[in-house]
C-alpha cells in the first residue's frame, strides 16, 4: 500500500448521470476536449535519444518551488498537477501536442487553471514492447532499478523546470524540450553482513518473452564465515522494492546529520532516529544472544509495479512460483540455508503484509509461519471501503438521490485527505491500462484476468467507478484470501495451524482493518482445526501497525526483525520435525 487528496465534485447529479453514460463506452477513454485555446508542445532532440520512443508524456505544473514538479504529484491536498497523453513512436524533433482535452489530476483539464505564473515541467515515461507468451503484445514501462517510479526511472527524459505564465484562454503553444535524462542507478555496496544476488528466472523469461530477473538482499548472521558447516533457517521480509537491506547500519549514527522533519509522524529528527535504530539492530544482530538466521528482502519489480505481490498472476506472470521454486532455493544453496519448509518464514507490512499472508496460504507446505502487519485488503468485501461483490460503484455510495463520495485516506482522528475517485484519477492521469505504477493499478494488474487488449481487465471503470461483477468474481476465486481460506479450510486448515499472525491498527489510514475484522471472524470461528494463530489490533493506530503495543508506529516500524525473529525461533523449537537440524546454527 502506498500513501494517497480530497476533492469535492461540483457537477450536478443529473449532469453527472449523462456524463457517466457517455464515458462508459470505454474504461480507458478520456473526457471530451474542454474549452480553452492553450496548447503545450513537447519534444526531445537526438542528443537525448536518437530513436523514436513509446511512452507517456506527462505535463507537470505547480506553484511550489521547493522541489521539481515531478516530485510533487501525490494524493494529499497540496499535490501538484499532472496531465498525460500516450505517444507511440515519437521521433526526435517531433512535437507531441497537449491540448485542453488531455486528462489531468487534480484538475481534469488545464483549461481550468487560473491564469498566473507556474513552475512547469514535462517528462516522458518510456515504454518497452513485450511479446508475451499468452500471445499479447503490450507496451509497458520496464523497471530500470528504481523500483517503478516514473519520476526517477533511469532513461526517462524530462525538461528543466521553467517559470511560465499560463493563460488557458490564450491562443498559444508553449514549447517544452526534454533536455535532461535520468542517469542509471549504481549497484548497492556489499559488506561482511549484506550480500546481493540476482538471477534470471526461467519462468518469468518465458512469460514475458525477454530476459527477466529476480534479486534479493541477504543479511548474513554473525559467525557465518567462522561456521562453514552451519545451515540456517530463512526469513523473507516482504515489502516494497528495496535498494539494499534496510534498517541495518554497521557504523554509529552520523553526529553531523542535520535533523529532518517527518510530516507522517509529526516528528523532528526522524532521520536520526532511523540511523540510531539501524545501528542498534546491528549491535543486537551481532551480539551473543540473537538467533542466527538468514533474512532476505526480495527485488521483484516488474513492468507494473515495484514488486509482484509474490503470487502467480495472469498479467504479471508466475512470480509466486519463480520466487518460491527458483529464487529461494538459489539463495539457500548459495548461503547455506536449511532448504526445507519448516525452516522458512515470512513477515512484512502493508504490501508486504498481504504478500506474507498470501504466500503462506498459496504455498502452505513451503513456509512455517507468517506475520502479516497492516496487510493490503485480505477480504474483498472490504476492499478498503468498497464491497466489490455488492456495491455498484467504487467512488460513490449506492443511493438514488444523494451523491456521497467514498473516502480514500484518513488520519487517526478520521479526517479525510483524499477520496477513492481522487487517487484513481491521479493514476489515470499518470498512465492508462494500469500503467501508473501506483497502488490501485497494481492490485488490478495482479488480481484481474487479461483483457482483450492484453492489459488487465478493470475491476471498475477508472473514470466512473462502475464495478464489473464478472471481474469481481474472478478476484474472489483467485485472490480473496479470506474467501479462499474459508473455501479451502478442509485441506488448508491442517497445514496452516499455528502459522497465521495478523496485525492492524484500528484507524489504519486506508481502512485496511475492515478486511482484517472479516477475516478474523472466520478464523476465530474455525474448529476443525482451530487456526491457533493470532489477530491483534492497535488502538487508534494508523498504517502500519505491526503488533507492538509498547511503541509508536514511528518506532515499531523500524523493529520488524527484533519483534518477529525471537517468535520464529520459539516456533522452530516447539514444532521442528524429528531429525531436523537444530544445532549447527545455534552457536
Amino acid at each position: 500500500m502506498q500513501e494517497n487528496k480530497f476533492k469535492q465534485n461540483l457537477i450536478p447529479f443529473a449532469a453527472l448521470m449523462l456524463f457517466t453514460v457517455f464515458i462508459t463506452l470505454s474504461c480507458q477513454q478520456e473526457p471530451a476536449a474542454q474549452t480553452g485555446k492553450l496548447k503545450f508542445g513537447i519534444s526531445f532532440s537526438t542528443e537525448q535519444n536518437a530513436e523514436p520512443l513509446d511512452g507517456r508524456i506527462l505535463l507537470l505544473i505547480s506553484t511550489n518551488e521547493s522541489s521539481e514538479p515531478r516530485f510533487q504529484i501525490n494524493d494529499d491536498p497540496n499535490t501538484g498537477m499532472v496531465f498525460g497523453i500516450n505517444v507511440d513512436g515519437l521521433a526526435p524533433g517531433e512535437e507531441s501536442v497537449l491540448d485542453a482535452g488531455v486528462f489531468g489530476y487534480p484538475l481534469k483539464s488545464f483549461a481550468d487553471i487560473p491564469a498566473g505564473e507556474y513552475q512547469v515541467q514535462a517528462l516522458l515515461h518510456i515504454y518497452e514492447t513485450f511479446n508475451r507468451a499468452d500471445g499479447h503484445v503490450v507496451k509497458l514501462p520496464m523497471d530500470r532499478g528504481e523500483g517503478q517510479h516514473w519520476n526517477r526511472a533511469p532513461g526517462n527524459l524530462y525538461s528543466t523546470p521553467e517559470k511560465i505564465f499560463i493563460n488557458p484562454q490564450k491562443n498559444k503553444t508553449i514549447k517544452l524540450t526534454l533536455d535532461q535524462k535520468i542517469p542509471p542507478i549504481p549497484d548497492p555496496p556489499e559488506t561482511k553482513y549484506i550480500k546481493h544476488v540476482k538471477m534470471q528466472s526461467k519462468l518469468l523469461t518465458e512469460f514475458w518473452g525477454r530476459p527477466m530477473f529476480l534479486g534479493a538482499h541477504i543479511l548474513l548472521p554473525e559467525g557465518f564465515d567462522e561456521h562453514p558447516d552451519a545451515h540456517y533457517p530463512l526469513v523473507v521480509f516482504q515489502g516494497h522494492f528495496p535498494y539494499t537491506f534496510g534498517g541495518f547500519r554497521e557504523t554509529p549514527p552520523d553526529p553531523d546529520l542535520e535533523p529532518d522533519y517527518s510530516s507522517r509522524f509529526d516528528l523532528k529528527g526522524y532521520n536520526k532516529i532511523q540511523e540510531e535504530s539501524a545501528y542498534k539492530f546491528y549491535q543486537e544482530w551481532t551480539g551473543p544472544d540473537f538467533p542466527r538466521m538468514l533474512i532476505i528482502e526480495i527485488q521483484h519489480a516488474n513492468p507494473f509495479y515495484d514488486d509482484s505481490y509474490a503470487v502467480n498472476s495472469a498479467n504479471l506472470g508466475p512470480y509466486g512460483d519463480a520466487i518460491t521454486y527458483e529464487l529461494i532455493p538459489f539463495i539457500e544453496k548459495k548461503f547455506r540455508g536449511i532448504g526445507e519448509g519448516w525452516a522458512r518464514f515470512l513477515y512484512g507490512g502493508s504490501t508486504g503484509g498481504w504478500e506474507a499472508l498470501a504466500v503462506q496460504v498459496f504455498y502452505p507446505d513451503e513456509y512455517n509461519g507468517c506475520f502479516a502487519a497492516c496487510p493490503d485488503p485480505i477480504d474483498f468485501r472490504a476492499y478498503t471501503v468498497v464491497n466489490i461483490y455488492e456495491d455498484k460503484n467504487a467512488y460513490y455510495l449506492d443511493s438514488q438521490w444523494k451523491h456521497t463520495a467514498r473516502p480514500g485516506k484518513r488520519n487517526y482522528l478520521g479526517h479525510i485527505s483524499c477520496t477513492l475517485e481522487d487517487t484513481n484519477y491521479k493514476e489515470l492521469a499518470i498512465g492508462t491500462n494500469s500503467r501508473s505504477g501506483d497502488q490501485w493499478d497494481i492490485w488490478q494488474a495482479v488480481y484481474s484476468p487479461v483483457g482483450d487488449n492484453g492489459y488487465p481487465k478493470p475491476i471498475w471503470n477508472k473514470l466512473t467507478g462502475e464495478i464489473d461483477p464478472k471481474v469481481a468474481e474472478y478476484w474472489q476465486e483467485n485472490y480473496d484470501l479470506s474467501y479462499i481460506l474459508k473455501r479451502d479450510w478442509k485441506t488448508l486448515g491442517p497445514k496452516l495451524k499455528g502459522k497465521l499472525h495478523i496485525y492492524c491498527g484500528d484507524m489504519d489510514n486506508y481502512y485496511l482493518n475492515n478486511a482484517v475484522y472479516l477475516t478474523e471472524e472466520f478464523l476465530e470461528s474455525t474448529t476443525d482445526p482451530y487456526y491457533d494463530g493470532e489477530v491483534d489490533y492497535g488502538d487508534r493506530a494508523e498504517h502500519c501497525w505491526n503488533g507492538d503495543h509498547e511503541r509508536s508506529n514511528a518506532l515499531s516500524r523500524l523493529r520488524y526483525n527484533q519483534m518477529y525473529v525471537p517468535i520464529i525461533l520459539e516456533r522452530i523449537r516447539k514444532g521442528a520435525p524429528k531429525g531436523a537440524d537444530l544445532i549447527s546454527w545455534r552457536y
